[in-house]
């Protein structure tokens, strides 16, 4: 541990745990001038409690930023089936390119594959006759460099042509092509039709910006198609990178939001994401250009994998569909019923049994059990006076849906936060992206909602929250984690009608910041959370526990909130009690829990504080663990203690408290 690093240890364990006379912190604390002082009253009591929903905290994921291609979805090749450059050949073969000169190769697109849906094809044309040691071809870098790992394999799939005998090596070099990594050599004297070659291929070295290669010396013409390069050692085989898997499942998701975002709109319809070209297999999935974002995917990552994601993550799965409305152009409502027919046989191939149309095309893909579907998006920030045919588009979708699949919880693009829907729904959707101060301030705003009157029909969707603002280029700070965690205590605190939450962006490529900041930055090899994924830690337990009443009384409370819930793991049961100070000024704070029905385990307690020494500090790679919270453990845990918070902190106090089985039958 370095002096930095020792010196804010130091401060946090002086500083923000409890203090007590014999802590030998007083000295410290005296030093912390314009301390402000602040008194923090829970009720415990069990009748005072209510319960939070089971979903309130989950995961949006967006194809934005390559958080899939190149990103979630392990496959290392970019622009697999030549599909990139449009149908119209010859096309652009980006991010191909050729090992060797024009003397002794040429290559074009052609409408030549075996695939119907995908009908463009390389024609590789090996023109020399001694051709230069190590032959020539062609080489794909994947997304800024693939990164191959000594001593793994790497699944190579391709489909090949030709009217003689090949003799192709495949290779994996590092990315100037002088270092081999790896190597197998295809002799074939039969391909006159379209063949499919699988091998694999096991790295002798490692580098992190690797390409593959596709070379011959043998003269004559090789047609080359769908070329798939993928780790053997994705997460349970389901081809997601597992390093990335692992930091979502560490943030405990309930839900996951998917596939989009403006990406399920796209610019143009034409562009928008179309489900049913996502499935089945792989090879034959056309592809297409997302226009808002502007970069190809070949739609690997489909919807069927999505929802494989969600179970993987043990997570709810909501799919938000094209409500027949892009950014730039929409259906008229008499030409809607195509976009309806196309959601009810999405539901179908999730839900549907296995003699149903699209069921049957489930099982055949790999999961004959149903997907438990229950959430459906209409659209995504449809419901705005540029797009009048929305709400029309939408009651057609609402009631189509609702007498297919009654359980189905049906989501308004609508905002019904200041006055109720016209239209009926079972959420609606709320988006926000402000500067930190305005997302601290939006604490409150669900406070706000009117609880009198009937029975609330709408719950809260808060689908996209983050600090951002247009231009801002920082990557990630303390200050913006700050202010979502005080939005989020303010959510759990109104989550008698906030059924879910999620933050957005979830992932971006280093390589492709087109939107920041995000929560997970990656590149091929490396990866880490910034302080706003950290902060979600903060929360994982939060869905399904128990929240509890509280008083603050503060002349600085402008700059604190607060939120106390119940939550129980396998072990024990405790009390959370979490408070961001957003100020510049220290406070001596108070904390009282009041009709507290057990002990507190001072041994399991333990007290947890995200800080730094300067608001604006970020995490990279070079120094992923400068803004992540530090756990100390809670000795001196009562009923009633002091506690000193630090300017600009989020603190989450643990208390572990006795007759857990009592306790847990109460809960």
């Amino acid at each position: 541990m370095g002096s930095k690093d020792a010196a804010t240890l130091h401060a946090i364990l002086c500083s923000l745990l409890l203090l007590s006379l014999s802590c030998g912190c007083l000295a410290l604390a005296a030093e912390l001038e314009g301390a402000q002082t602040a008194l923090l009253q829970v009720d415990t009591s069990w009748k005072a409690a209510r319960k939070i929903p089971q979903t309130l905290f989950g995961l949006f994921f967006e194809e934005i930023n390559h958080a899939g291609a190149g990103g979630l979805w392990a496959e290392l090749v970019s622009n697999k089936g030549f599909e990139a450059g449009g149908p119209h050949t010859p096309s652009n073969i980006d991010p191909w390119s050729i090992i060797g000169d024009e003397s002794s190769i040429y290559v074009k697109t052609e409408r030549t594959s075996c695939f119907s849906r995908n009908i463009v094809a390389l024609r590789m044309e090996i023109l020399c006759a001694k051709c230069p040691a190590g032959g020539v071809g062609i080489y794909n870098p994947g997304f800024w460099g693939m990164n191959i790992e000594e001593g793994k394999s790497y699944n190579l799939v391709m489909y090949i042509r030709s009217l003689e005998s090949v003799e192709l090596a495949a290779s994996l070099t590092c990315s100037d092509g002088l270092q081999n990594i790896a190597t197998a050599v295809i002799v074939d004297t039969d391909v006159s039709d379209w063949r499919k070659i699988e091998m694999q291929l096991l790295a002798k070295g490692t580098c992190r910006t690797s390409r593959l290669e596709l070379t011959t010396s043998k003269r004559g013409v090789i047609w080359i198609d769908q070329v798939s390069l993928i780790p053997s050692d994705t997460y349970k085989g389901h081809g997601f990178r597992k390093e990335l898997i692992h930091m979502l499942m560490d943030l405990r998701p309930r839900f996951l939001r998917f596939p989009g975002g403006t990406f399920v709109e796209g610019n143009l319809l034409r562009n928008a994401f179309r489900w049913r070209e996502t499935i089945g297999p792989w090879e034959e999935r056309p592809g297409h250009y997302g226009d808002v974002w502007n970069y190809w995917t070949d739609d690997g990552l489909g919807y069927y994998e999505l929802l494989q994601l969600a179970e993987d993550l043990a997570a709810e799965p909501i799919w938000v569909f094209n409500a027949g409305i892009s950014r730039h152009d929409q259906v008229d409502i008499t030409a809607i019923a195509p976009f309806v027919k196309d959601v009810l046989d999405s539901l179908e191939f999730a839900r549907g049994s296995l003699k149903s149309t699209w069921g049957s095309v489930r099982a055949a893909m790999g999961h004959p059990e149903r997907f438990p579907l229950k959430y459906v998006a209409v659209g995504n920030e449809d419901c705005d006076n540029t797009k009048p045919f929305y709400q029309g588009h939408y009651l057609k979708f609402y009631n189509a849906i609702r007498e297919a699949y009654p359980d189905i919880q049906i989501i308004s693009n609508c905002d019904g936060s200041s006055k109720p829907l016209d239209h009926p729904a079972d959420l609606y959707d709320f988006h926000t992206y402000k500067d930190a101060n305005n997302i601290f301030l939006m604490k409150d705003t669900f406070s706000r909602t009117s609880r009198t009157g009937p029975k609330i029909l709408f719950q809260v969707f808060v689908s996209e929250y983050a600090v951002h603002v247009d231009g801002d280029t920082s990557k990630g700070t303390l200050l913006a984690s700050l202010a979502e965690a005080a939005f989020l205590i303010g959510l759990e605190v109104n989550s008698d009608i906030v059924h879910m939450a999620s933050y957005a962006p979830l992932f971006v490529n280093e390589n492709d910041r087109q939107w920041t900041p995000d929560a997970i930055v990656f590149n091929s090899w490396q990866q880490y959370g910034t302080p706003s994924y950290w902060m979600q830690t903060f929360f994982r337990e939060s869905s399904g526990a128990v929240i509890h009443p509280m008083r603050l009384n503060s002349s600085y409370s402008g700059s604190l909130a607060a939120s106390a819930i119940t939550w129980g793991d396998n072990e024990d049961i405790f009390l959370r009690i979490k408070i961001v100070n957003f100020g510049s000024n220290a406070v001596n704070l108070t904390l009282s829990a009041i009709g507290l029905q057990a002990g507190v385990n001072t041994s399991r307690s333990a007290v947890t504080v995200l800080t730094s020494d300067n608001v604006l500090d970020e995490n990279t790679f070079d120094d992923p663990r400068n803004v992540v919270p530090e756990r100390s453990d809670l000795p001196n845990a009562a009923e009633e203690m002091q506690a000193m918070l630090v300017p600009h902190s989020f603190t989450s106090f643990d208390l572990a408290l006795d007759q857990y089985g009592e306790l847990v039958a109460e809960m």
